[in-house]
C-alpha cells in the first residue's frame, strides 16, 4: 500500500482535510498522512465543522497536528501551495496542489477549498494506483 503524505506549514487546515478525505475515499490505493514545518494546537474549527457537515467526518477523533518527523517514509509528497520550501522528504512523486489556504475566509470559500482537495484525492488515487 502507497505512503502519501500531505504537506503544510501548520498542518491545522488544508492537509488535514486532505488527510481526511484520502483516508475517506482513497483508503483502498493509499494510507494518507499529513504534517506540517510547524504545529498548532487544534485543527481549524470551521475546517472541523464543515468536513463533519458535509462527509460525517470527526477530524479531531484521528487527527491532530503533527510534524514532518512524526510521519512514516512516505511514496507520495503532496504540497497544499502554502509558498515556502519544506525539507527534503525522499518519495517516488511529488507535487503542489497551489490551493489558497481558507483560513479566516467565508464557509463558501472553505467549501470551495474542501470540494478541490476531494476533487484532487480523487485525481491522485487514480493516477497512483500502478506507480
Amino acid at each position: 500500500m502507497k505512503k502519501v503524505a500531505f504537506i503544510c506549514v501548520h498542518n491545522s487546515c488544508r492537509s488535514q482535510i486532505a488527510e481526511a478525505l484520502g483516508k475517506h475515499l482513497a483508503s483502498d490505493v493509499f494510507e494518507s498522512f499529513s504534517a506540517g514545518t510547524e504545529t498548532k494546537p487544534r485543527i481549524n474549527q470551521d475546517a472541523v465543522r464543515l468536513m463533519k457537515a458535509k462527509y460525517g467526518i470527526d477530524m479531531e477523533r484521528e487527527q491532530y497536528s503533527k510534524l514532518l518527523s512524526d510521519i512514516p517514509p512516505v511514496d507520495v509528497v503532496v504540497t497544499m501551495g502554502c509558498n515556502v520550501s519544506y525539507p527534503f522528504l525522499p518519495c517516488k512523486l511529488r507535487e503542489d496542489w497551489g490551493l489558497e489556504d481558507p483560513t479566516g475566509k467565508s464557509d463558501e470559500f472553505f467549501l470551495e477549498t474542501i470540494n478541490k482537495i476531494e476533487q484532487k484525492v480523487l485525481e491522485l488515487k487514480e493516477r497512483i494506483k500502478d506507480i
